[in-house]
Formats: structure tokens, sequence, C-alpha cells
């Protein structure tokens, strides 16, 4: 059996951790040659022998003192023995790349469930060469980056994922503000990573964030992304929910033709707050041509609560002199598009003011010069203080000292 003379590894790429030398049939005589960022480990009968620094070095028993024993070899001489020569490599390569499955976080800035995904890069170092041979290493010939992330992938993903969503709720953060938390989340990860990997003879050279984002690979996660797009929109044209859903709706009832055409007009100048004069807004002012005291089946009669478009309505049995005319018990609110109770002053969801219409009572944005649901002018709506009576005719409040209502033109006593 011929022996080998000279033991060494000339590694072909970087993220090669540990390299097991071909060969078993050594001699006292064979020369080891170790590289910069490397060490050499010797296994023999299921035990180290010895362990090799960079340089140039001869297998001789005063290098390895345990092959008297183990083999019985005397001084002097080329005796031959069998070993294992393992390579390590203890360079620094941070090209590890992670990434998480799917999870799931309460986000504090829009109240609901989010799937999140994160991905990052991290660096690991070989500390103790011994540790980390006997707990991974074990048959291959070989030990890669990739080897080492497939073989730690579950506790990766778990110890990760735990992490985030703490870090997320405890300081919260949401989906959309986590970008600017990218480092302080490395940090956070890091320091349970560091001590996992102690523990194989690795240290954590460096552990990176990348990204944390929506899962755009399920359902749920594509509709979040397309909810917060459309309301950024919103915020950047200067519209609300209730105003979107309203252009929808009128841009309906124009293409219908028809009385629902001159409907949709009169719905659509409400939604942009125009109040300039033009046919839309004649339209909306002009007063019913018969009574609202007309009897079922006659023409001009109109069911109890039932408000066209324009503000028009009878006042609901019941409801205040002055207040709504209809009485609603939930809305929408005009910031946030959230229902909310009508006895509130304020939205539970985002804190806007309720600003009601005094008409149909849907909220409406304060700068807003029309209803953006019935299309009734907001602008120089008295507060109820202000408020003497209701038209008798219309059920619009009124100011003292008003004769003629401002509505419908009824004579007020």
């Amino acid at each position: 059996m011929a022996f080998i003379d000279v033991v060494e590894w000339s590694p072909r790429t970087n993220d090669i951790y540990a390299w097991k030398f071909p060969h078993q049939n050594l001699s006292t005589s064979t020369q080891l040659l170790v590289r910069e960022s490397q060490e050499a480990v010797f296994f023999s009968k299921g035990q180290i022998i010895g362990k090799f620094g960079p340089g140039k070095h001869v297998l001789s028993t005063e290098n390895l003192p345990l092959l008297r024993r183990l083999y019985g070899i005397p001084f002097g001489g080329r005796n031959p023995f069998l070993a294992e020569v393992w390579f390590v490599n203890k360079a620094m390569p941070l090209t590890i790349d992670w990434r998480t499955t799917s999870m799931r976080i309460m986000d504090p800035v829009y109240g609901a469930m989010v799937p999140i995904v994160a991905t990052g890069r991290y660096g690991l170092q070989v500390q103790d060469a011994e540790k980390f041979l006997v707990k991974l290493v074990g048959t291959l010939t070989e030990f890669t980056a990739q080897q080492l992330t497939d073989h730690f992938m579950g506790p990766l993903i778990a110890k990760t994922n735990s992490a985030i969503v703490s870090y997320m709720t405890a300081n919260r953060v949401g989906i959309t503000e986590i970008a600017a938390h990218l480092d302080q989340l490395g940090t956070f990860l890091g320091q349970p990573m560091a001590e996992f990997w102690e523990d194989y003879g690795l240290r954590l050279t460096g552990f990176y964030v990348t990204s944390v984002d929506i899962d755009m690979q399920s359902p749920e996660g594509q509709k979040i992304s397309e909810a917060i797009s459309d309301r950024s929109a919103q915020n950047i044209a200067g519209y609300t929910w209730q105003q979107k859903q309203s252009f929808g709706v009128a841009s309906d009832a124009v293409s219908g033709g028809g009385g629902m055409g001159l409907l949709g007009v009169a719905m659509l100048s409400g939604a942009f707050g125009a109040g300039g004069g033009g046919f839309a807004q004649s339209a909306m002012q002009q007063p019913p041509q018969t009574g609202f005291n007309a009897a079922p089946g006659q023409m001009g009669y109109i069911p109890q609560g039932y408000a066209p478009q324009g503000g028009y309505a009878q006042q609901v049995a019941g409801a205040p002199a002055g207040g709504p005319i209809h009485a609603r018990k939930e809305v929408f609110c005009s910031h946030c598009g959230q229902k909310f109770s009508a006895s509130m002053s304020f939205c539970p969801n985002c804190g806007h003011r309720y600003n009601p219409c005094p008409v149909c009572g849907a909220d409406n944005d304060e700068a807003a010069r029309r209803c953006v649901s019935c299309g009734a002018s907001l602008a120089g709506t008295v507060a109820p203080a202000d408020v003497a009576d209701a038209c008798p005719r219309c059920g619009a409040p009124y100011k003292p000292g008003t004769k003629f209502c401002p509505h419908c033109g009824q004579r007020l006593g």
C-alpha cells in the first residue's frame, strides 16, 4: 500500500466549512500543509489524535504522541498508520441567505391579522473545530453553507419567526413601518442566534434582516396589499373611502341614462363638493312639484323615511326636530371606512370626528360642501342650539326668524 507524501487542501469555493482528505494511509514522514484560515484535525480509531494550525508539519511521533500508544510506533523511521484528516475553513463568509415561512401578526396600525415573510443574510465562523466536526460533520466528506442551512432549517425558522413577531408586537411596529427598523430588528435577532450557534462550535459574525413584507403568495396577503395601496392612493388624491364608493355608483348611474343619469350627475356634484351653479346643482335644489302630503297611490307620495337625492324627505316618525331625517344607527367613517355607531362623536378606529349630514346622517369630511351619500348641501349647517324648528314640509332645520324654508320655499309661521 502506497503512503501519502503530502496532505493539503485547496478549497474551490469559500462556502465550504469542512473537507475530509480522501486517503487514510499515512506515515510518520508525511508532510502536512495547512494554509491561512485553515485548521487540520486528525481522527484515528474514533478519537482525535492531534490538531495543526497554519504552516508546514511532519506527522512524526513528536507531533502526534498518541501514535505510539495507538499503533506502537517507535521513535524514528518511516512508520505507517491510518488516520482521517479533516480540514476546517475558519474564514468568515457572509454568504448564507435565510428566509422565513409565512407567519401571521396582529398589525397595530390596521388592527388586523397580516401574513408576513422575512428574508436576510448571516455569516458564521468555525470557532471550535473539534466541537464542530464531532456535532455536525459525522460521516460526510464535506460540509457546505447550503448543507448547514438545510440541516438547521427547522430550528432557524422557529426562532426567527418567534423573534420577529415578538419585536413587532412589543414595539407596536406595523408592516408599513418595519422597513425603518430593520437594523434594530437584526440586532434583536442576533443575540438568540449567537447563543444557538455557540453550541455547535460556531461564532455568528453577522446577522442581517433585509426585508419584512406581506406574504403575496397567500390570497389574504394579496387582498391586504391591495387595500393598503388603495388607501395610499386616497390619501394622495385627497378623497375618502365613502367618496370613492359614490364615484362608482354615480358612474354607473350616469351610464344608465334617463332619470338615473340625472341622479348620477347630482351625486358626482355632491361627491366632489362642487358649490357652483349649473344643471347638477339646480337639479338637486329644485323642490318637488307635488306636496309631501299626497295620499298613497297619488303622484308625489313619498313613504315615511324615504330620502331621495337632493335632500328632500319626509321626517322620520319620532326623530327630533332639527335632527337627521334618516335615523341611522350605524355610519361609515369618511376617513377610514370603518363602521361605528351614530351615537358616537368620534370614530373608535381612527379618531376622526363624526360630521353628520343634517339630512341623511352620513359621516362627511369636515371640508366637504355636499353630503357624499345624499348630495345635500353642508354649507351653512346650523348647530342644534341655533335651530328653532324643522320645516313642516321637508323637515330641514332653520334658524330663528327665517320666514321661508331655504330648502323647499315653504312659508314658516
